[in-house]
Order: structure tokens, then sequence, then C-alpha cells
């Protein structure tokens, strides 16, 4: 048996989401497919991703930085299951 060694929160969580298995519902994926960050993260992550360009991020406006990059690695995993999850569907139709 294989020992897990990455352990970030988006790598975890894929080995637990499977993302290359599409096993989920219509519904579910169609849902998952909606979700986004709301135009104020954007907002924020776009301000921070332009300071980090200039290099002047502070300690904390990294850390924030930082949670955007691992919630989108986390966003990315679901919506790709969700899409295989619809091509398998679609697929046995």
């Amino acid at each position: 048996m294989a020992i897990a060694t990455e352990t970030t929160e988006a790598t975890i969580l894929s080995r637990v989401i499977e993302p290359r298995r599409g096993t989920w519902s219509k519904e579910a994926a169609e849902s998952i497919l909606k979700f986004d960050f709301p135009a104020s993260d954007l907002k924020r992550m776009n301000s921070l991703a332009a300071k980090a360009r200039q290099g002047d991020l502070t300690a904390e406006e990294e850390a924030a930085l930082d949670s955007y990059r691992e919630v989108g690695r986390i966003l990315e995993l679901l919506q790709s299951k969700a899409r295989l999850s619809l091509k398998r569907l679609a697929s046995r139709s």
C-alpha cells in the first residue's frame, strides 16, 4: 500500500474526491458547476495578485493569496469531477 505524502488540503481532498472518476448524479454535478467566487473575492484576488507581481505583498496578504489559491484548486477538483460525471451520464444516453 502506498503512503500518502502530499498533505495540502487540496491534495488530500483530491484523493478523497477522486476527480478522475465521474460518479456524481446529474443534479449534483450541475450544482457544483455553479460554484464560483463572489465578485468581492475576485476583486480581492486580482488586487493581491497585482501586488504579488510587484513584490509588494505583506505576510498577511501572502497568506490570504495562498488561501485563495488553495480554495481555487479545491474548486477545480470538484468541477473536474462534475464535468466528468456529466460526460459519463451523457455517454449512457
